[in-house]
């Protein structure tokens, strides 16, 4: 049974507002991930106090970096099931965990960020990672400066 959408609503809210796309069916992460080019960083993101404490204010601090992924998407795990299940099918070779991030170029897996690898860190290196595969996998935005 799916959460309360009133209980989770801040918790989406909080990677809405900083303009993370919402993938809420399974047929919006399909035209979201299928005919995207370019790079597509998807956030399973989850009620758990690891997404709160550290996954949800890792993202937010690395989107303010000057390389990025062309877009960015959200599914929430335990409320748009069917979504996130259909998001976790383009996550070839990776267990379902929330939250978790992967970045995809041309429709293809090309980083993860599972849960156990958000557990043990604070938000600050969370970004860190983040940006890091950012720098490896996209491309830097025209009009930018590093």
């Amino acid at each position: 049974m799916p959460y309360p959408e009133l209980m989770i609503r801040p918790m989406r809210e909080e990677l809405t507002r900083i303009g993370v796309e919402e993938l809420r069916t399974p047929e919006q992460v399909d035209e979201t991930l299928s005919n995207s080019k370019g790079t597509v960083m998807v956030v399973v993101n989850s009620v758990c106090g690891c997404a709160a404490g550290k996954a949800r204010p890792g993202i937010a601090r690395a989107l303010q970096h000057s390389v990025r992924p062309d877009r960015v998407a959200t599914v929430f795990a335990g409320a748009d099931i069917e979504a996130t299940e259909k998001a976790r099918s383009y996550f070839t070779g990776y267990e379902p965990s929330s939250p978790s991030i992967a970045l995809l170029k041309d429709g293809k897996i090309v980083y993860m960020l599972e849960r156990r690898q958000i557990e043990g860190r604070d938000a600050y290196q969370v970004a860190h990672e983040l940006t890091t595969a950012f720098d490896e996998h996209c491309v830097k935005a025209e009009g930018t400066t590093n």
